[in-house]
């Protein structure tokens, strides 16, 4: 007997009602059996963790060696007429990028708020200026840049004792201890004049002022909006990978497909229609947010962990419905509850920062269009006509368009 697709879709939903409700009353009987992240919408999500890498691709994170070779060739062949070149050039000309980069920091203590709020403008610039220079090293063989994002992770390493107690703590970790743990894995597996020494101090940095914030968000119930979530697995899943850490990389895989926090997949990216959590709040965050998740599942797919296609590829809608938005079209619009239950009373999608589009579509778009040869309408319009060159936001990754170009 043939099984149609509404019907298969409603055999789903019969059967993860079924696992609720047993979890539910297992739960009750046990309680000492509850999960870490109940919140399992779907009986297809969770099983990839089986099959995780049981050793690392390193150079990791972003980029392999073979991506930093793709990356190498278009440098090389500077065509003035391709795209991702010319990204290469904004990246080049970035202040921050400079092998002679005027290092501001650096700092016993830094916050983005709170009694240090004063460091946040100088630890953002060079943590930007580690990374762009680990990437400009990655690409070009230029030993001044590798030795500049040197410098920098290593002053740091030497001088920074913690992050401020803060409510933006969380981010800061995330955001910056993202472009730490890059640069870091750069250097540490493609520059032969960073000693295991000056690796081992970087990391004893990750571990000592970055992983503890990390870790205490994921220990606390739910009570951000969901960039948030997705900023710190980012963060957690590269140091993971850096640390040589599988329980931790596995921890943020289970995190972005079942997490108890606004900021997962199934959380955050509404199945039917691609609405984000974020999408009535305004549209930098809901952009910050399904950008993040990009950036995310890139850092997975690096190490042969396939995110992208969850939930029947739940995340390229999300990217269409912001882009469509975006590019100034209706979407459709429904209130829901969120996770924490304050996020719940948007009626409508938000004009706010409608039409400013940040640097997060290159990522997606490469991936889904380019790689997998799946319809993106509305973001290829943005990549081709609104973004052809991405640039740089300290909140993202920035130059995808170079960074993620497949040739």
């Amino acid at each position: 007997m043939s099984i149609n697709k509404k019907t298969r879709i409603r055999m789903v939903k019969l059967a993860g009602c079924l696992c609720l409700l047993s979890f539910i009353v297992s739960s009750v009987a046990c309680k000492d059996k509850v999960a870490i992240y109940p919140n399992h919408y779907d009986t297809s999500v969770g099983t990839i963790l089986d099959s995780l890498p049981t050793t690392f691709v390193h150079p990791g994170i972003l980029h392999t060696a073979e991506r930093i070779a793709t990356l190498k060739q278009i440098v090389q062949k500077a065509d003035p007429a391709s795209v991702a070149y010319m990204d290469f050039q904004l990246l080049s000309n970035d202040s921050k990028s400079k092998s002679d980069y005027a290092m501001k920091g650096p700092f016993d203590i830094i916050s983005r708020d709170g009694v240090y709020k004063s460091t946040k403008g100088a630890f953002e610039s060079d943590f930007s200026a580690a990374y762009l220079n680990a990437l400009i090293w990655a690409v070009t063989g230029n030993k001044e840049h590798a030795e500049e994002a040197r410098k920098i992770l290593l002053a740091y390493a030497d001088k920074l004792k913690e992050i401020e107690v803060s409510n933006d703590a969380p981010l800061l970790a995330g955001l910056q201890g993202f472009q730490v743990m890059y640069a870091a894995e750069i250097l540490g597996y493609t520059y032969p004049d960073m000693s295991s020494s000056d690796f081992d101090k970087i990391k004893t940095m990750v571990k000592n002022v970055f992983l503890p914030v990390l870790d205490k968000f994921y220990a606390t119930p739910p009570y951000t909006n969901g960039n948030w979530g997705i900023i710190v697995t980012k963060a957690y899943m590269a140091a993971g990978i850096l640390l040589d850490d599988h329980e931790m990389y596995k921890r943020a895989v289970d995190f972005y497909l079942n997490g108890n926090d606004n900021g997962t997949l199934p959380n955050y990216v509404d199945g039917e229609t691609g609405q984000c959590q974020e999408s009535g709040r305004d549209q930098g965050h809901a952009q910050l947010g399904i950008g993040g998740l990009g950036e995310l599942c890139e850092v997975a797919f690096q190490q042969g962990t396939d995110l992208y296609s969850q939930l029947d590829n739940r995340l390229l809608l999300g990217y269409e419905y912001v882009a469509k938005y975006n590019l100034g079209n209706d979407v459709p619009f429904k209130t829901w509850k969120d996770v924490t239950g304050k996020y719940s009373s948007w009626t409508v999608v938000s004009p706010d920062s409608r039409g400013a589009f940040r640097t997060i579509y290159a990522v997606a778009y490469n991936h889904y269009a380019g790689l997998e040869g799946l319809s993106m309408p509305s973001v290829e319009e943005v990549v081709n006509n609104k973004l052809k060159l991405e640039g740089y936001d300290a909140d993202n990754i920035g130059y995808g368009t170079f960074q993620f170009a497949l040739h």
